[in-house]
């Protein structure tokens, strides 16, 4: 306990803080509360993703939390939602994989956390051939699970929000993908809030030596990336 820095006990106090605000919120809500579940997700994402800080500097934790917060007020999902939201980059990100989620937290919340690691990557790297409209309907009928969308445009509003931490080229790539797919789906799905939010950060960012992002360059990116043409950025 004597080699704990005054900065991880302060981290310790802001990771504890947002969480309990979660749970508040969710009492609020009408849903069941099943605040033993979401206890125990948050306390196995916040093990699994200990001592990694996001690019901003901030604790992992901070973003499966800020995520589940807008699950659970700004789209008004249950707890098996947000027990995913917490543990979304788990098996991304660690050594856990979708067998271990199952085991733990039983089939529902692994089968959303699974279909949340399957879409996880760059939209336009490995189906950079794809058209647009072709891959929003991909995501609206590949998942049983509605829900795996609906935690994915939470993960990206709080990726969009937090943006400006991130290098110029990946702000550029990363806006153009929520102006052409995930305000469209949110617009899709109801989340007209979300939709426009999205819509009005991701044109702060989607603006590159004085020329708008289009479709046709985020195809492009995505094969130089894909194949590693062109310059590499520095994440």
């Amino acid at each position: 306990m004597d080699n704990i820095t005054p900065k991880e006990i302060a981290d310790e106090e802001m990771i504890n803080q947002a969480f309990q605000e979660l749970l508040n919120d969710y009492l609020h809500t009408k849903h069941r509360k099943r605040v033993e579940i979401i206890t125990k997700a948050f306390n196995f994402a916040n093990q699994a993703h200990k001592g990694i800080k996001r690019r901003s500097g901030e604790p992992y934790i901070m973003h499966p939390i800020a995520v589940a917060q807008i699950v659970c007020n700004e789209i008004g999902l249950g707890s098996t939602s947000i027990c995913a939201a917490l543990l979304h980059d788990v098996v991304e990100d660690t050594d856990y994989t979708v067998e271990d989620i199952e085991n733990i937290f039983g089939p529902k919340i692994a089968q959303i956390v699974d279909g949340l690691t399957k879409i996880s990557g760059g939209i336009f790297g490995d189906r950079a051939s794809a058209q647009a409209e072709n891959f929003k309907k991909l995501l609206l009928t590949m998942s049983n699970d509605i829900r795996v969308i609906l935690i994915k445009i939470a993960d990206r509003l709080h990726n969009m929000r937090t943006l400006g931490s991130m290098l110029p080229n990946k702000q550029y790539k990363i806006a153009g993908e929520t102006l052409y797919i995930y305000a469209p789906l949110a617009n899709r799905l109801g989340l007209y809030k979300i939709k426009t939010e999205l819509e009005n950060l991701a044109r702060i960012y989607s603006v590159e030596e004085g020329k708008t992002i289009t479709f046709l360059d985020l195809m492009r990116r995505g094969i130089q990336e894909k194949y590693q043409l062109g310059e590499k950025d520095s994440e």
